[in-house]
C-alpha cells in the first residue's frame, strides 16, 4: 500500500482513478500548414504542405484616368443641390464647368435653381408675417425636391434639363 500523497512512478498507471493517460507528445511539424507564402525567390506561391504550387496573380494597378464621366458630374451637381443648395452646384460649376458642356449646363441650371429657390425661401419668410408664407415655404421646399430629382433622373439619362420655373442668374446653360 502506498503512503498517502506519493506520486506513482512515471511508468505506472493509477489504478481505480478516472483520470486519463497523457496523450503522447508529438513531434513538432517540419512544414508550415498549406497556404500563400514567399517561396525561395520571393514569390507568392501556393504551398499545398509538400510542394510549392502556381504563382500568385499580381494585380494590377489602375492608373487614374484624370477625366470623371460627364453624366455622373451632372447628376452629382443636381443631387449636391438639393443636399447643399448653393454650394455643391457652384463647386462642380468651378471645378468641371469648363471642361464639358454637358456638366457646365447642369452645373449652372442647378445653381440657378438653387439662386431662384433663395429669392422664394426669403419671399416666403416675409410672408409668413401674413401667414402665407408658411404654405409658401412648403410648396417652395416640395418643388424643390421633386424638380431637384427630375433633374437628376434626366441627366443621369443625358438630357438637357431645364428646370420648369428658373431665373438665369449665371451662364452656360444650353437651350
Amino acid at each position: 500500500m502506498e503512503p498517502f500523497g506519493s506520486q506513482p512512478e512515471p511508468d505506472q498507471t493509477v489504478s481505480g482513478s478516472n483520470l486519463p493517460e497523457p496523450a503522447p507528445v508529438q513531434p513538432p511539424a517540419q512544414n508550415p500548414p498549406p497556404g500563400w507564402y514567399p517561396d525561395p525567390q520571393g514569390v507568392n506561391r501556393w504551398w499545398d504542405g509538400t510542394q510549392w504550387g502556381q504563382a500568385a496573380v499580381t494585380p494590377t494597378p489602375v492608373a487614374a484616368s484624370g477625366t470623371s464621366d460627364p453624366k455622373t458630374m451632372a447628376v452629382l451637381a443636381q443631387v449636391l443641390g438639393i443636399l447643399t443648395g448653393l454650394i455643391g452646384p457652384l463647386i462642380i460649376y468651378l471645378v468641371n464647368g469648363e471642361k464639358d458642356p454637358f456638366v457646365r449646363h447642369h452645373a449652372s441650371e442647378a445653381l440657378n435653381f438653387q439662386l431662384t429657390l433663395l429669392i422664394a425661401y426669403l419671399l416666403s419668410f416675409v410672408l409668413m408675417f401674413v401667414l402665407i408664407g408658411f404654405l409658401l415655404f412648403f410648396v417652395v421646399w416640395i418643388l424643390a425636391i421633386v424638380w431637384g430629382i427630375q433633374a437628376a433622373i434626366a441627366a443621369n439619362r443625358g438630357e438637357w434639363y431645364r428646370y420648369p420655373v428658373n431665373i438665369r442668374f449665371v451662364s452656360g446653360a444650353l437651350g
